[in-house]
């Protein structure tokens, strides 16, 4: 355990953060309160606050405050405002615990999920390619592999995104909260569908609801995506599927539509008759997504298929018309080795997807790899930047190049997750939900509407419950929430 006191309150998350990217396997507490704790601390540090200054000391032992601190810092502050001081605060302890451990991050200081915001901002303020390489390596200490890796995708975004309109435009999330089985990585919420088949008419009742109540909200704006995710949108049985679709085509306008994905997610849960009806009703894009092509792997995970059904599933989706198909793949799952990833890489070369998505594994607190932790510490976990160099080399063999890319808490390797496609395949819904650059109206159990504002300038959310018999009980309520907070924000 590493205990951070302050003080006083104040950048609690970038400092946790922070200190969690150099030492992820140790828990990290970050308070003005007092830690009582019999577990072994790894060392103490304290952040004091003053008008002018933030001090910064490292202790080895919590109660020998008359020795000299093992190290001690002291960040100027005066005349900063708060996005400076928060700057200089993180690259003060960055360098400090770079000294340390001897460890350098690729992102340097940035612990957001989003660090293609800040290039981009750039970009759209007239910068030069070398002033914005200047900033993101003196400001955040960012590497020259990762800054090129995020201007990049910072032009191509701005390209995609000048089909949209920001201002009158708006997209559409449908949650599915239903799964075959839950993987070991995986903290999402979402159901075992042999628990829940029963009650998924009852789910769809009221995310037609929640369709009827945004169809005539946004009457005025022009859709340009919908996203359908989950969970496993395809453990919706075909007839379902076809329910749920004529539904959202009924409802609402689409003749500004720009991209309809829907995930069919896991082999297990994909049938030829659901693929018709997702290919019937013009579904411009799916997923079909394996994590891994190792067959021990995809038993470890507790994913219930085959690596044969996953080419099997590729090629029917193929042959029934489908011609932009993303899969996604996690980098630093248990056991797996470079030559997994290259394996892995070689047999998604000869099914040749249109779209693939490397992701590095984030373990989240309520991901079963790490509740019960203990029973899974034989498995090795490992993700350098040696695995995302042969998924990349293998991405761009395959003609296709990073067009987005976000990060995670908890993140294997203090890396990123990063999308990669062919020429005119890129997912525009990609792009929105990360660069926050369009409202998104997000529907059913767990979803987040976020409706973007005074030009992007500022975000404002309201969330629907996470638990399905809560939203099937208080679907009512969850349209009553947004619709007060759609007339607070005046967003109509």
């Amino acid at each position: 355990m590493i205990i951070v006191k302050l003080n006083q309150p104040g950048f609690e998350y970038d400092i946790h953060s922070l200190v969690k990217s150099f030492y992820p396997a140790e828990d990290v507490y970050v308070s003005v309160q007092e830690k009582q704790t019999d577990e072994p601390v790894l060392f103490y540090m304290e952040c004091q606050y003053a008008t002018d200054e933030i001090r910064l000391s490292v202790w080895k032992e919590k109660e020998k405050r008359e020795d000299k601190p093992l190290n001690e810092q002291i960040v100027p502050v005066a005349e900063a405002d708060r996005k400076e001081v928060k700057n200089r605060l993180k690259r003060v302890l960055y360098t400090m615990l770079s000294e340390h451990t001897g460890i350098t991050l690729p992102w340097g200081t940035l612990s957001g999920i989003r660090p293609v915001k800040i290039p981009m901002q750039l970009l759209e303020e007239g910068k030069s390619r070398d002033k914005i390489a200047s900033y993101m390596k003196d400001t955040y200490y960012c590497s020259d592999g990762k800054t090129k890796l995020s201007l990049d995708i910072a032009k191509r975004e701005l390209a995609l995104l000048q089909k949209l309109d920001y201002e009158h435009g708006y997209s559409i999330y449908i949650g599915i909260p239903f799964c075959p089985s839950t993987c070991l990585y995986c903290s999402f919420t979402s159901y075992p569908l042999s628990a829940w088949r029963d009650r998924v008419d009852a789910y769809l009742d009221a995310l037609e609801k929640e369709i009827d109540f945004t169809a005539e909200k946004c009457k005025n704006r022009k859709l340009n995506t919908i996203y359908i995710g989950g969970g496993t949108p395809t453990t919706l049985s075909a007839a379902q599927l076809d329910r749920l679709i004529r539904k959202i085509k009924c409802s609402f306008d689409l003749s500004d539509l720009l991209e309809f994905t829907v995930e069919a997610g896991r082999p297990d849960s994909i049938t030829k008759e659901k693929l018709e009806v997702l290919h019937w009703h013009g579904i411009s894009r799916i997923s079909i997504n394996p994590q891994t092509m190792k067959q021990k792997t995809l038993d470890i995970l507790g994913r219930h298929h085959t690596v044969e059904q996953i080419e099997e599933t590729f090629h029917l989706a193929r042959k029934i018309g489908f011609d932009n198909i993303n899969m996604d793949l996690i980098m630093g799952l248990p056991e797996e080795t470079i030559e997994d990833v290259a394996y892995t890489m070689e047999r998604l070369k000869a099914l040749d997807p249109d779209n693939i998505t490397i992701h590095s594994l984030a373990i989240k607190r309520a991901a079963r790899l790490n509740i019960f932790k203990d029973r899974y510490k034989e498995l090795k976990i490992e993700n350098t930047q040696a695995h995302l160099d042969v998924a990349a080399h293998a991405a761009e063999q395959m003609g296709l190049t990073p067009y987005y890319l976000y990060r995670q808490k908890n993140m294997a390797g203090n890396f990123e997750n990063v999308g990669y496609a062919k020429p005119g395949k890129a997912g525009i819904y990609n792009v929105l939900i990360m660069e926050e650059k369009q409202t998104i109206m997000a529907l059913g159990a767990g979803a987040s509407t976020k409706f973007v504002l005074d030009h992007g300038a500022r975000t404002e959310r309201a969330e629907n419950v996470k638990d399905v018999t809560s939203y099937l009980a208080r679907i009512d309520e969850m349209i009553d929430r947004k619709a007060k907070k759609m007339e607070e924000i005046s967003w109509h």
